[in-house]
């Protein structure tokens, strides 16, 4: 029984890396219901916990894949920055990630500590670094341990990937920092904590009781909009339907079915798969 009337909501906001798309692959139908969507005049906008993009890349991604319905695209890079000021005032930061990241909290004012000399740092910073080494985790694990102070975009401990592959997560890369420092309990910018889905709700416009959060983790997406009080749909095309969101939906064809908006070829394509 669906509890929540999708058809009632004025703005949806997606997740991305599992709902959306993996990988560089756009899940079935997604281009169409995001446009039709946007026909009907819902108010749309997209967060990931990605610790590797800010939100103008990926808006220029989904550009890129033909989601031209893309506008508000946020990311834990957006204010990463910020909460280590918050938190800690200007640090000296040992960042443990993309070049993207260090950028983002360079912006903000902070200094970054090169890994050598890890002894300067005064807060650490990890997200998903793809240049992972033994000596990068050391110092990373040592910095975090001599000072407490641990900040990480997100700790989903896979990144899905398409042909249903995934990758380690930042989650995994932070754990093994966290327990490696003496369980250092890393402050969580992105997902499932409150931050994006609150910046999101201001750049639509609109109070949480008319927004809708779709993603496909239970964890991350879900509970953390509930948290603000949003309503939740999970997007689960090969998963069972879960206690915990409002509404779980098989395909977008079945989700633009229940928000009252048609993608017309798309929902031919795929009516079987509801």
């Amino acid at each position: 029984m669906v509890a929540v009337a999708l058809g009632t909501l004025a703005g949806f906001v997606f997740d991305l890396d599992g709902c959306v798309w993996n990988g560089n692959v756009l899940n079935p139908g997604a281009a169409e219901t995001l446009a039709a969507f946007h026909r009907a005049g819902r108010h749309l906008a997209f967060v990931s916990n990605n610790s590797r993009a800010t939100g103008g890349d990926l808006r220029e991604r989904l550009h890129a894949l033909g989601v031209a319905v893309a506008q508000h695209v946020l990311t834990p890079l957006e204010i990463i920055g910020e909460v280590i000021t918050q938190r800690w005032s200007r640090s000296r930061v040992l960042v443990m990630g993309a070049r993207e990241m260090v950028d983002a909290i360079a912006r903000a004012g902070h200094a970054i500590v090169d890994t050598k000399d890890w002894r300067e740092a005064t807060v650490v910073a990890v997200g998903n670094d793809f240049d992972l080494t033994y000596e990068r985790l050391t110092a990373a694990a040592r910095a975090a341990a001599a000072t407490g102070r641990l900040v990480t975009p997100n700790v989903d401990p896979r990144l899905p990937v398409e042909g249903g592959e995934f990758l380690p997560g930042c989650g995994a890369i932070v754990k093994a920092v966290a327990v490696a420092a003496g369980d250092v309990e890393p402050v969580v910018v992105g997902k499932p904590e409150p931050p994006l889905f609150r910046m999101a709700l201001e750049r639509l416009g609109l109070p949480a009781s008319r927004v809708a959060m779709v993603g496909d983790s239970v964890a991350a997406d879900i509970l953390g909009a509930r948290g603000v009080g949003m309503a939740t749909v999970l997007y689960a095309p090969h998963g069972p339907r879960a206690a915990e969101p409002d509404v779980t939906v098989r395909s977008f064809a079945e989700l633009a079915s229940l928000a009252g908006v048609s993608p017309a070829a798309e929902t031919h394509l795929t009516a079987n798969d509801n």
